[in-house]
């Protein structure tokens, strides 16, 4: 019976446009001033019934409105997609998955380093466009037969993740359209990749939603993919019918934990929560336990090194555990989020089996909490297992319900199995995971440091005295050297970009003064008639000669280039070329102060830009020639240093740490590909840099990048 004429099954109704990735959490909103500090007020649990019969209700319509089609969930060569809990995007150039010095991909060098820190990885995104591809006009799938050995070396990197039981994706862009054109579409290039590869699914970088044409193409070669969008925040809901998976970003840390709208809608649809720059990774995780979705366990972040803490990694282990462990039960299709529980700040997801139950709990209290957690229905003969924790409980029977009593950390985590039937495996998971609970996870440190780098060392040459023949003598002095990087992502937080010796981290802006010696600096860049003079003394061939002097013809420059900045040349190059000649390369200081005296301007000539002391820019999709290195003496620098900026970038300094080599780049190009802000920045100004990430020379040799020398005095 109930005192009102109109009766409802739910007061929550939703809206058929309900946007946005999460859904709205149970309980009523407060008025002010209790929005924020009178959250503890919201019933939560007392709402929950009603919530999500009202959910129930939406979704049934929802699915309705998008036209949803499951066939592809129950495709047989796309169901691994349903366990794909723990997702890394891996930088090619990490020195764990590739090493420079032997020229081999150590795909089990990396694997080995994951499984010791957080128990390993059931997918890879191995990450090869973003953020070098635009310092030349090589496109994303340029920049694929670039990798050391192309893309028959990709397929076997697929083939030796695959022998480690991990799947693999290939990355796309939609949004490069500024760099050398295509003759097909991106879903048939894709597709062709795909098929020569062996890959798994396709991460789309930027894609709300992934179009479907790139699933059409890829079983057309019969390769059925899962495709991944980095987002589906402004995408419409149709896109889950063939978008298997997807990554979501930005969680909310409320004291109510949310629900991810597409989880809720297909449990079927594993996303993936991303979060590179975070510290610390407990809400996410949490979210990933309570909605029974995976993880990005992204950590070089296109060169950042943001390693997961050790208390992070103990917590993703034993997450992903539980997770694989009953995978099944996770896509329930009568998943029930905000279980009701007994205890403040506990919320609980219910997913049911045939025959077992498995409950995965969450504290949002900073405090621990012990005692009654779970009312929930009993079965005569069921028995009730702290998957969690890996023991064996009874709880207090009271008729047809069992009271569960648990203790959870604060901010931390619980699990529990009923089940009426012999569970093959369980004795054995239930140790391991006893094992690894006899250390609490308060006992990990939760500190995060960042990356430590180290300059590469530049052996010094013979003094001179003078400046030799076309070099320019710098006096000594005191410089300010004051640069910032200009990285796109990063923040100004520590970590990002350069740490000079004097620095304790790495950070974006740098000021510090410093005493240069004396020292001469080539008067203009190394020219391919230099080059060619080089090659024809020594016979150097270097050991990686992938995309070497990629311009020369039949070994020797272009007609007319000899007095162009050679450029397809790798760092290593650069280096030999240095020291066969007597020389070094440039400290990147000494390369500012040759450029800018000791006045701080921000630029060889001035603090105006001067159009005519640099190469027209080039707006187009292709690559320009280089000027001529003596084509605009409007660019001089106070000291008579020529060509600085605005023609080819010029390598300088080499930093690196555990996972990264970086390279810092000066002076620009007069490349500058459109249409999108991904494209590595210019910095044309004295007081900026470009980081290049290094992975061997086959992929960093660019035409966008060339080298002078210096010498001591």
């Amino acid at each position: 019976m109930t005192d009102r004429p109109i009766r409802t099954t739910s007061d929550y109704k939703f809206s058929h446009a309900l946007t946005g990735p999460y859904l709205p959490t149970p309980g009523k909103a407060l008025g002010w001033p209790f929005q924020e500090m009178g959250r503890w007020r919201i019933d939560a649990d007392g709402e929950a019934d009603e919530w999500v019969q009202g959910l129930i209700e939406w979704r049934r319509e929802h699915l309705i409105r998008i036209g949803f089609d499951d066939s592809l969930y129950r495709h047989p060569d796309l169901v691994w997609a349903q366990g794909n809990f723990v997702h890394v995007l891996l930088m090619v150039e990490d020195r764990y998955f590739y090493d420079p010095d032997t020229g081999r991909y150590t795909v089990d060098r990396y694997l080995d380093d994951l499984e010791t820190r957080f128990g390993g990885i059931d997918s890879v995104l191995p990450w090869y466009i973003y953020p070098n591809i635009g310092i030349d006009d090589r496109s994303q799938f340029d920049l694929a037969d670039a990798l050391p050995g192309g893309v028959d070396a990709l397929k076997q990197v697929v083939a030796d993740f695959h022998r480690r039981g991990v799947k693999v994706f290939l990355p796309t862009m939609p949004w490069d359209n500024g760099t050398r054109e295509g003759d097909r579409p991106d879903w048939e290039r894709m597709a062709d990749l795909i098929a020569a590869t062996g890959a798994d699914g396709i991460n789309g970088d930027t894609y709300s939603g992934v179009p479907r044409a790139f699933h059409v193409a890829c079983e057309a070669r019969g390769r059925p993919v899962i495709l991944q969008p980095e987002s589906t925040a402004q995408a419409g809901d149709h896109h889950l019918s063939w978008n298997l998976q997807s990554w979501t970003k930005r969680v909310p840390d409320e004291s109510i934990p949310t629900v991810i709208k597409l989880k809720w809608l297909e449990p079927r649809h594993i996303i993936n929560i991303e979060n590179r720059w975070s510290r610390s990774r407990t809400n996410d995780l949490q979210h990933a336990f309570f909605n029974g979705i995976g993880y990005v366990a992204w950590e070089n972040v296109f060169g950042f090194v943001n390693l997961i803490t050790d208390r992070d990694a103990e917590t993703l282990r034993r997450v992903a555990m539980v997770q694989r462990r009953f995978a099944p039960l996770l896509v329930s299709k009568d998943w029930r989020p905000y279980e009701r529980t007994l205890q403040f700040g506990i919320f609980a997801s219910r997913f049911p089996g045939e025959g077992k139950t498995l409950w995965t709990l969450i504290n949002r209290n900073e405090f621990a909490v012990a005692g009654e957690q779970l009312n929930v229905p009993h079965v005569a003969g069921t028995r009730y297992y702290d998957v969690w924790n890996g023991t064996e409980l009874s709880p207090r029977i009271e008729g047809d319900r069992a009271i569960i009593e648990l203790a959870i950390d604060g901010r931390g985590f619980g699990a529990v199995l009923a089940t009426r039937g012999d569970e093959p495996g369980l004795a054995e998971f239930l140790k391991t995971m006893a094992a690894r609970a006899a250390s609490p996870l308060s006992s990990f440190s939760s500190a995060w440091h960042a990356a430590q780098q180290e300059l590469v060392e530049i052996a010094p040459t013979q003094p001179h005295g003078t400046a030799p023949e076309g070099m320019i003598a710098i006096p000594a002095a005191d410089f300010d050297f004051k640069v910032r990087g200009v990285v796109i992502e990063g923040y100004a937080t520590a970590g990002v970009d350069i740490q000079y010796p004097w620095e304790a981290d790495p950070r974006r802006t740098h000021r510090h003064r410093i005493h240069i010696p004396a020292f001469a600096i080539d008067k203009f860049p190394v020219t391919n008639a230099a080059f060619k003079r080089f090659l024809d003394a020594s016979n150097y061939a270097p050991k990686d000669g992938q995309n070497f002097l990629a311009h020369w013809i039949d070994g020797a420059p272009p007609a007319g280039w000899g007095n162009k900045p050679v450029t397809w040349v790798g760092i290593e190059d650069a280096r030999a070329y240095a020291n066969w000649a007597g020389k070094r390369l440039c400290r990147e200081w000494e390369w500012q102060y040759a450029a800018q005296g000791d006045d701080g301007r921000l630029y060889p000539w001035g603090n105006d830009w001067n159009p005519a002391a640099v190469p027209e820019p080039r707006l187009a999709r292709t690559m320009p020639d280089p000027a001529d290195v003596d084509a605009h003496p409007a660019g001089a620098s106070p000291f008579g240093v020529m060509d600085l900026v605005g023609n080819v970038w010029e390598w300088t300094d080499e930093y690196r740490d555990r996972h990264v080599r970086g390279a810092v780049l000066r002076g620009g190009s007069s490349y500058q590909p459109q249409t999108s802000h991904w494209y590595f920045p210019q910095a044309y100004r004295l007081d900026e840099h470009g980081k290049y990430l290094l992975m061997a020379p086959a992929k960093d040799r660019s035409a966008g990048i060339g080298f002078r020398c210096a010498v001591d005095l």
